[in-house]
């Protein structure tokens, strides 16, 4: 069986949480900016594809199937 570990009080929780916290590399604010847009510029990247490739099997289907 494993051993259990001794419970932590919640101000030691958050203490080490905070500590934890102050190692974490942040990104500037201009990496973030850069990746936001890129982000935004592939999402409507996806939606434009994805909307041509809707319509085209719109089009395709009903001439396949005869349906009008």
């Amino acid at each position: 069986m494993s051993e259990k570990k001794p419970r932590t009080g919640p101000f030691t929780f958050f203490k080490q949480v905070r500590a934890e916290g102050g190692k974490v590399t942040w990104t500037t604010r201009q990496e973030t900016i850069a990746a936001t847009i890129m982000v935004l510029i592939m999402v409507v990247i996806a939606a434009t594809f994805l909307f041509l490739v809707d319509v085209v099997w719109g089009i395709l289907i009903p001439m396949i199937t005869g349906a009008a």
